[in-house]
């Protein structure tokens, strides 16, 4: 039976306007996103068989674009369309950090940076600029590939940090193992950093390990 043919309060579009996005199943979401089904295949049992195939949500939206591009019902041009969506949101979540201060909006700060660097193969070290209000400058991914005390290079992030006029700063970096627990290399490496910035009078507030699902806040934990 096509979706056209279901009862109104069941059809995805219909349920999002009544209840609002967060009432939706994933499959109805994604359903949405896909607008039409193949032959024999409404887009919910599309979206259902994807989210199967995938292994839920998450990986669909994170994988490769080959990995994406040879599912059935999925190519280039849907690829294209995820990754607009995805980076609206991003950019949507730095938007309102860019308005409201960082310190005062933590959930917020550590959904954004998860949406930066859950994701990613590698380990990827970066700086969140703020300005004296501690409001978002501008997000910054420095260092790619192993991160030690031999590949973040102090004098670098000061030249960032200096160029951008900024008062304070966020440090983060992904564990692509999933356990964001801090290693010995994290703290030496911040310890640097808060020194070598202190000595130009910029503070680091925070450095945050991003992991699968958890995020580890070297302020909270009092390493800092």
């Amino acid at each position: 039976m096509a979706i056209s043919d279901w009862p109104a309060e069941e059809r995805p579009r219909e349920k999002l306007l009544a209840r609002g996005a967060a009432a939706l199943s994933d499959a109805e979401l994604l359903a949405i996103f896909l607008r039409t089904g193949v032959q024999g295949c409404s887009a919910v049992d599309l979206a259902r068989q994807l989210l199967e195939h995938f292994g839920g949500l998450r990986p669909l939206l994170e994988c490769s674009q080959t990995d994406f591009c040879v599912a059935h019902g999925l190519g280039p041009a849907k690829y294209v369309q995820l990754q607009a969506v995805l980076e609206m949101s991003r950019r949507h979540l730095e938007a309102q950090l860019v308005r409201d201060s960082a310190l005062e909006s933590p959930a917020m700060v550590r959904q954004y940076l998860a949406s930066r660097l859950r994701h990613e193969p590698r380990e990827v070290f970066a700086c969140l600029l703020l300005d004296n209000r501690h409001r978002v400058i501008r997000y910054e991914a420095l260092f790619y590939g192993t991160i030690n005390a031999a590949s973040v290079h102090p004098r670098e992030v000061v030249k960032l940090a200096l160029a951008h006029n900024a008062a304070a700063l966020i440090l983060a970096h992904n564990h692509p193992s999933g356990v964001a627990e801090p290693s010995q290399a994290d703290r030496q490496i911040t310890d640097r950093l808060v020194q070598s910035l202190g000595l130009v009078d910029i503070r680091v507030l925070d450095h945050m390990v991003i992991g699968d699902g958890e995020t580890v806040s070297f302020a909270e934990r009092g390493l800092l």
